[in-house]
């Protein structure tokens, strides 16, 4: 008889964790305040806030402004910019580590602080992952991050109960998101939060980056 599976769901972040895209969304965001005059930040006060949604992180970047304002002005830039979206490259092995986890059955998400519109966009491009997932939440149809909400739904949709679910995030908000319900993480160390913030935010481990999550729960079987 096969062994029991350490967990029944996996739930990913995808900024940092599944996708390389720091880089590009400091740069992105770099554009996007030097056409709007706003005041200079430096790229890691950028990087820190990676995996909030997108008003939460305007906010704690510019608390001297109107929050509604800097939303606002930069939705409008969003608009008006000639668009050089794309998506992120994926880890390596990242895609290999989760069909391997959908074949030894796992069920699959994602809960993410992108827009709809950018998950899309990068399981569009990363075509091979989209069958994988069972279901995915985005920052702007639920709440934000660290907001609980999202796995809350997660979990009902998929009928899994807390404690049979890991978050596998990069940040100490994907942490701090899952310990609020009763949902263990584990951490990846590729991403923006280094291994010692994420531990203390409350992982219970944190391993080199996506690839080494199966590894990590073959361990723990």
């Amino acid at each position: 008889m096969a062994e029991a599976l350490p967990y029944d769901l996996l739930i990913w972040d995808w900024d940092g964790t599944l996708a390389d895209s720091a880089g590009q969304i400091v740069a992105t965001m770099q554009q996007a305040i030097a056409a709007l005059g706003l005041p200079p930040r430096e790229d890691h006060q950028i990087s820190e806030l990676i995996g909030l949604g997108f008003s939460d992180s305007l906010s704690l970047l510019f608390p001297q402004m109107n929050p509604a304002t800097v939303v606002q002005l930069m939705r409008e830039y969003r608009e008006r910019a000639p668009s050089t979206a794309y998506a992120a490259p994926l880890f390596a092995g990242a895609a290999d580590g989760l069909a391997a986890l959908h074949g030894a059955g796992y069920l699959l998400a994602v809960a993410t602080g992108k827009p709809r519109i950018g998950l899309q966009r990068s399981l569009a491009a990363h075509a091979q992952l989209a069958p994988l997932f069972l279901t995915t939440r985005c920052a702007d149809e639920t709440a934000n991050k660290p907001d609980p909400l999202m796995l809350r739904e997660i979990l009902a949709e998929t009928g899994v109960a807390p404690e049979r679910a890991l978050m596998i995030g990069d940040t100490e908000y994907d942490v701090a998101m899952a310990r609020s319900i009763g949902v263990p993480a584990l951490g990846v160390a590729c991403g923006v939060h280094d291994a010692g913030r994420q531990l203390r935010a409350g992982a219970v481990a944190v391993v080199e980056a996506a690839h080494a999550v199966p590894g990590w729960l073959a361990a723990r079987r």
